[in-house]
């Protein structure tokens, strides 16, 4: 498990860089935290570290943005579990397929779908964030092997 403290944006941008350099091929990050707790901001950077060239914004409504495949090779998609809220819902999006792929998945709102991700069969990452004040994060990674 990792701590990392952000008092400002650049910390997070560098802590998201930092943690995207480590990812491979059939990650699956899990993100918990509240509204506007950073999710979809560590997000963003981690994705351009990744090489993404698509804007990354929350898919909040679409549930799935497919960033395709970046420069380094990898496949990246990025949920928004907020509103699936039952196992209807979750298969409706097609979720389980995603993870038979050698991508990289970004999950906001994870303990919306906490039994589908912590079964044991992924190489599951998660990522608890909390505010600690206007600016100031702490970001708790823990999993997959290297943290």
């Amino acid at each position: 498990m990792k701590v990392y403290i952000s008092e400002k944006e650049s910390d997070t941008e560098s802590i998201a860089y930092d943690f995207a350099s480590k990812l491979k091929g059939g990650d699956v990050v899990a993100f918990k935290g509240g509204l506007g707790a950073g999710k979809t901001t560590f997000t963003r950077y981690a994705c351009e570290k990744l090489g993404v060239k698509l804007p990354v914004t929350s898919p909040t409504f679409a549930i799935v943005n497919d960033y395709g495949i970046t420069v380094n090779g990898f496949h990246v998609y990025h949920f928004d579990m907020y509103r699936v809220n039952s196992w209807d819902s979750l298969y409706s999006t097609g979720f389980f397929d995603y993870l038979d792929s050698d991508s990289i998945i970004f999950i906001e709102w994870s303990e919306n779908i906490e039994e589908a991700v912590d079964d044991g069969s992924i190489n599951l990452i998660n990522v608890n964030i909390e505010p600690l004040g206007e600016n100031r994060r702490k970001f708790i990674i823990d999993g997959g092997g290297r943290w």
